[in-house]
């Protein structure tokens, strides 16, 4: 391997939204940037969480010289407890409120001593990992202390940019340094990667003040309770409907463990402030009158078990809505959750409640800038190649148009895969090999051992359900002594097809007897396949058919 040169490989974050994960080469040196999760699909039937495949990281531990954080979202560090688990790291590098996030995390998997924790600040001089120097760049996002990476090889400069947007007014006055990535442009970026995911999106993203002002403006018209669901993440949101429920005199109840855990790290680190005497146990709600209290709570993506999905159903201990009441969902339905939050919401305007989301209101913009600010950071660097990051193909493929209307030549552009390894050297940027980038999906306990059989298994049983069939043998005389018994769960028009399928199941057990076929794996197996023909023939579906030939 050319040990001037540089090798890109993404692992995750690329062709979709989440497990955001890449790794840098040059020499013998590894450094990895963001260790992200991504949350499953409607095909992922029964998976907790997806994670990028560390396979390549396992089989190169010995060259990894640390790993970057650009910040503290779960697409970013959620597959860290994991990836410590599998993979050795020697140190990890993030600003401070990243690691005290990250902190949290390890600790409660038992990983706090897993690797050395170093903290840096945006501005502070490079620090090395093998032949990488490289530092930070403060990048306004959705959670504070969110910046881009620079890595100087002996390739060339990098710039990773992370999650961006470029806001003149954020909450903590802490604005993208577009003086930092000038100076950088000037100095020559060789190779920039890129946030996609609001390439299509025309203009620029609003700034984060517009929701505080929004809630300025609705909740003090409210009588009733009112409860704010956002990301756990997202401590700006959480300040801002903090500041307003002060100013109208409620006092705020904060429900869920992640965000009560996050508001927690960040009141301490000194990223929010709450006035003593502000937060309220949920169990001290019923000493207060629906117009005194303000909400904050988890949900927002209408995860099952969350704080918001509960309330919404009737379900949580402690807290109950009910006509008057307002709900506002400040945050955007991630890609495919969109239904489950449909369902929360149309299940809380039963109750009567009134809710607010950015579909009618303006409570919630977007952490992630738009086409114009990603033209601005382009004619700002102005890199000399570009790898659009971080999205769907589509926004990769939006991103990669920008960068040729900014004038970056179009065989310098790479639209990559998870996986593809991309070059760059002095002749320039281009793929130039391939290593194995797949998914671990965690299930329950288990992490990876949920192969796609049994994602095959659960979606066939959601889809046509599931035909048990249980025989009884003497074991004297090989013959039956009961008609075979049938419990049908989970697919249409089973009832009237019982009667049929009993008697094609005695046909078929008959026949396999007189022909002098006892082995019980072959008669389960003969009973399987004509049980399955009649179903196909009569409902056209496929259930899952269980035999059970059972000797006695």
């Amino acid at each position: 391997m050319d040990g001037s040169a540089l090798r890109v490989i993404p692992l995750g974050g690329l062709g979709e939204v989440g497990k955001n994960m890449t790794a840098f080469e040059c020499g013998d040196s590894i450094v990895v940037v963001d260790a992200g999760l991504a949350f499953p699909r409607d095909e992922h039937l029964g998976v907790d969480l997806i994670l990028p495949d560390f396979a390549y990281l396992k089989e190169n531990e010995h060259r990894i010289r640390g790993l970057v954080l650009t910040h503290a979202h779960e697409d970013h560090v959620g597959a860290l407890p994991y990836l410590l688990r599998e993979v050795r790291v020697p140190s990890i590098w993030a600003t401070r409120l990243t690691l005290g996030l990250v902190k949290s995390k390890l600790d409660e998997h038992g990983l706090l001593r897993a690797a050395e924790l170093n903290e840096v600040k945006p501005g502070d001089p490079p620090f090395e990992l093998g032949p990488f120097k490289i530092e930070f760049v403060r990048m306004a996002h959705s959670i504070p202390d969110s910046v881009a990476v620079v890595l100087d090889t002996p390739a060339g400069l990098v710039l990773h940019t992370g999650d961006y947007k470029v806001d003149h007014t954020p909450v903590d006055g802490q604005r993208t340094d577009v003086g930092r990535l000038a100076e950088l442009g000037n100095r020559g970026v060789d190779l920039l990667l890129g946030d996609s995911t609001n390439a299509e999106r025309p203009g620029v993203t609003g700034s984060e003040r517009l929701v505080g002002e929004a809630f300025r403006q609705i909740i003090p018209q409210l009588r009733g309770r009112v409860l704010v669901a956002s990301f756990a993440s997202n401590v700006h949101r959480m300040q801002q409907a903090i500041d307003v429920a002060v100013e109208v005199g409620r006092k705020v109840c904060v429900v869920g463990r992640s965000m009560r855990k996050n508001l927690n790290i960040a009141g301490n680190l000194g990223y929010l402030e709450v006035p003593d005497g502000t937060v309220i146990r949920p169990n001290e709600l019923a000493n207060y009158r629906p117009e005194e209290v303000l909400v904050l709570c988890t949900g927002s993506q209408g995860e099952p078990m969350s704080a918001l999905t509960r309330i919404a159903y009737r379900d949580h201990p402690t807290i109950t809505v009910e006509r008057g009441d307002t709900v506002i969902i400040s945050a955007k339905p991630v890609p495919g959750n969109e239904l489950r939050v449909h369902d929360s919401i149309n299940q809380l305007a039963r109750t009567g409640a009134e809710v607010l989301h950015q579909e009618v209101a303006p409570v919630h913009v977007s952490g992630h800038g738009n086409s114009e600010e990603i033209r601005m950071i382009l004619s700002l660097v102005r890199p000399k190649a570009v790898m659009p990051v971080h999205g769907e193909y589509r926004m990769l493929s939006a991103h990669a148009r920008l960068a040729a209307d900014s004038g970056v030549p179009a065989d310098s552009i790479v639209i990559a895969d998870n996986g593809d390894v991309v070059q760059l050297d002095r002749s320039g940027v281009r793929v130039v090999d391939r290593i194995e980038a797949g998914v671990t999906l965690v299930d329950g306990l288990g992490v990876g051992d949920i192969a796609d059989v049994a994602l095959r298994d659960r979606r066939t049983l959601a889809e046509d359900g599931v035909l048990i069939v249980v025989a009884t043998l003497t074991s004297m005389n090989g013959r039956r002594t009961v008609s075979p018994e049938l419990i049908a769960r989970g697919f249409a028009g089973a009832d009237e097809l019982l009667d049929e399928l009993r008697a094609e199941a005695d046909r078929v057990l008959t026949g396999c007897l007189d022909g002098g076929i006892v082995e019980i794996k072959l008669l389960q197996e003969h009973v399987h396949d004509g049980l399955g023909q009649v179903v196909y023939d009569r409902t056209g579906r496929r259930p899952m058919i269980l035999p059970f030939v059972i000797e006695t």
